[in-house]
């Protein structure tokens, strides 16, 4: 089996990485607390997850797997990761935009203070799934945090991949009960 081709994520691959995340995440924990409605929950998620990738791309640290239909969103350890900003106050009702800023606050809060990469967002169309596709371009930042010589942080509040991180080589550093439970999870410098 050839091994899928990774590639960085440009501009260009916008709408297709919002759409597998939007699609991966319609029964996440915490996108469900953000966005409980049914209705609306497409166009949130989109404008959440949009402004993510936005943040994120221009810094060559978002990888892909057929432009988008894997992706994983990495925060380098320079940069500021505090609350989303107003360009997401802009698409978001007021209601959202607070439990987005409420469950912001509570894990970023419980983040290390000592530099680390961070997986924000890992996510694979439905349609794709079961490729491991998702474990290939977590490797990509990875390697780049190892390259660094600092460790890597996630969250996650879906109890089933709190044990697939586990194998993956990534450790429990605590958890965060509200506003949703949240697994931090952390692999040490390599």
């Amino acid at each position: 089996m050839t091994a899928p081709e990774i590639t960085t994520a440009t501009p260009a691959d916008r709408p297709r990485v919002i759409a597998s995340l939007v699609a991966a995440f319609t029964k996440d924990p915490v996108l469900r607390y953000l966005f409980p409605d049914e209705v609306t929950y497409p166009l949130h998620a989109a404008a959440f997850f949009g402004h993510l990738f936005d943040k994120r791309v221009h810094k060559g640290t978002v990888w892909t797997i057929e432009r988008g239909a894997s992706v994983a969103l990495w925060e380098p350890p320079a940069a500021d990761n505090q609350s989303p900003g107003n360009d997401l106050a802009a698409q978001l009702p007021t209601d959202a935009l607070a439990r987005v800023h409420a469950y912001d606050e509570a894990v970023h809060s419980a983040l290390p203070a000592a530099p680390f990469w961070y997986l924000g967002v890992l996510g694979t169309h439905p349609d794709k799934a079961g490729r491991r596709w998702g474990h290939a371009v977590m490797r990509a930042g990875l390697r780049r945090a190892a390259a660094d010589g600092l460790p890597a942080v996630l969250e996650t509040s879906n109890t089933a991949n709190v044990e697939l991180y586990r194998r993956a080589g990534w450790q429990v550093l605590r958890v965060v009960a509200a506003p949703v439970p949240t697994w931090i999870m952390h692999q040490p410098a390599r």
